[in-house]
């Protein structure tokens, strides 16, 4: 899987290793082990999925090239939507300090038995509403998510550190889905829209 990566133009070190650290079968279920490491995106139960290697890979890259220096590790870093616990491992291995907001209780309860066998003291889970994110950890280097709404929302930007990065799916024109950056600056916020992808839809409160 990782060489197939690579292939495909991923060349961060870090995030290539942590891919490679980090087994993809151990967050799906049994019956879809076969496919663990295959590019595709795979159900993960209550409506959700775990999204392709290529999207996760794309996404922590495009979180290092503005949050933090290449050579070092990612500060403080907020992921909204922690599914199986997929991302949240990978992030562990990527940043000094993750914090995981799940608003599906189900989904909350598998990443925490998922991730129990890496033991990343680093990496703390949540289980809350992930549209207003986690202010008691912020300020945050950078922030992930994995799902997408019609906009960014408000409180995400409020939590982003100056100098950091938010890397997440929006709506554009025309109802699609592109992967948009967010870099918070001294001077205010730039925005940039990038390739088209697919996620579930962002929604608030918890169940």
């Amino acid at each position: 899987m990782v060489s197939k990566l690579a292939a495909q133009g991923i060349s961060d070190a870090q995030v290539l290793a942590a891919m490679g650290h980090v087994e993809r079968h151990r967050f799906v279920d049994t019956a879809l082990v076969n496919q663990a490491y295959e590019d595709t995106s795979l159900p993960i139960g209550l409506g959700q999925t775990i999204s392709k290697p290529n999207v996760v890979a794309r996404m922590l890259e495009l979180l290092r090239q503005g949050a933090g220096s290449p050579a070092g590790k990612l500060g403080r870093v907020l992921e909204i939507g922690t599914g199986c616990g997929y991302q949240a491992a990978l992030l562990g291995q990527l940043a000094s300090e993750v914090y995981s907001i799940e608003r599906l209780r189900g989904l909350h309860d598998k990443a925490r038995e998922n991730l129990r066998a890496f033991r990343l003291a680093n990496v703390h889970l949540l289980f809350g509403d992930g549209m207003v994110g986690y202010a008691r950890g912020a300020p945050y280097a950078a922030i992930i998510a994995a799902a997408g709404g019609e906009a960014i929302p408000p409180a995400w930007i409020e939590q982003l550190a100056v100098g950091g990065r938010l890397v997440a799916p929006m709506h554009v024109a025309g109802g699609a889905q592109a992967l948009v950056v967010l870099d918070r600056t001294p001077q205010g916020v730039t925005q940039t829209v990038l390739e088209a992808v697919h996620f579930v839809p962002l929604k608030s409160g918890t169940s």
